[in-house]
């Protein structure tokens, strides 16, 4: 194709767009919805299956050291527990230390009462986090095995509350995601069906007179295409200013969030990038593909 005609076909891609302005209105008010709630959905789940993991990385296993055991077999038994695959940190935590935490957790007369004690009576531990929860079971199990481990702690009744949160989570959002897709191609498909039915004779015409199909398809790609595109910008805009909103609620003084791992929220800044470009591909593409394909039953003259 020659490129006075592209040139052509792309002005009058541009041209249909003012001069079907209600109907591409009506495109452009569509598909900004549909990218709206889509998007919104999946940025809901990214953050949820975030603060889970924020809350698993929190998720401690303490090891008891057995009592008289010498500094290099401490140290070989903390090598040996660190080179375990599932294990993310580990780091010693003194007996000392322990009975400094527990005396600067009690009152004065508390403290009065364990000043008799003449002996440390807590061990010296390994505190470590995993990467994988679900396999923290398997993990204390191993360790357990290990020469001078008096014995394993681990939250594994609540990593399996967790897991479990994690699941059903991921099946509701993504099953919510997929219908919401669904739904808003149907919705979209039907208005640019409807935009394109308004000019059904225009098309009639130019079929007639002998143009071909793909010279009377590029327009109405070019025209939806466009429209995908600035719902798109339109959308990013939104979902900026609703994110941010809320992630400033997060984040503003909410100390007991920050405990629970809400302080790992993704701020817009981190997905922009990726937002900004699916927002725009999904737009062009599905502005583009669903004007053209709605062309083709008024082709078959």
């Amino acid at each position: 194709m020659k490129i006075s005609s592209m040139r052509y076909l792309i002005h009058q891609g541009f041209k249909g767009i003012w001069k079907n302005r209600m109907m591409s209105f009506a495109s452009f008010c569509i598909m900004l919805v549909s990218l709206l709630m889509v998007g919104l959905s999946v940025l809901l789940a990214l953050n949820i299956n975030r603060i889970i993991g924020g809350i698993e990385d929190k998720s401690e296993v303490v090891v008891q050291i057995k009592d008289g055991i010498s500094d290099a077999d401490r140290e070989q038994l903390k090598n040996t527990i660190g080179a375990l695959p599932n294990v993310n940190t580990i780091e010693f935590y003194s007996k000392e230390n322990a009975w400094k935490s527990m005396m600067d957790g009690m009152t004065q007369e508390e403290r009065d009462l364990f000043n008799y004690a003449d002996d440390n009576p807590l061990p010296d531990t390994f505190r470590l986090t995993v990467h994988d929860i679900q396999k923290m079971t398997e993990t204390t199990t191993q360790i357990d095995t290990f020469a001078n481990v008096e014995s394993t702690r681990s939250p594994t009744a609540f990593a399996d509350v967790l897991i479990s949160i994690r699941r059903v989570l991921g099946i509701v959002s993504g099953a919510i995601v997929i219908a919401l897709i669904i739904v808003c191609l149907i919705i979209i498909s039907n208005t640019t069906r409807a935009s394109v039915f308004a000019r059904r004779k225009e098309i009639n015409i130019m079929k007639y007179v002998g143009a071909k199909n793909s010279f009377i398809r590029i327009p109405f790609f070019i025209e939806g295409m466009v429209v995908g595109i600035l719902a798109a910008g339109a959308a990013l805009a939104l979902t900026k200013f609703a994110y941010e909103g809320v992630y400033s609620i997060f984040n503003d003084d909410f100390k007991l969030w920050s405990v629970l791992g809400v302080s790992n929220l993704y701020s817009f800044d981190q997905l922009f990038v990726q937002v900004a470009v699916s927002y725009a591909v999904a737009g062009a593409v599905i502005g583009a593909l669903g004007t053209s394909f709605s062309t083709g039953k008024h082709l078959k003259v």
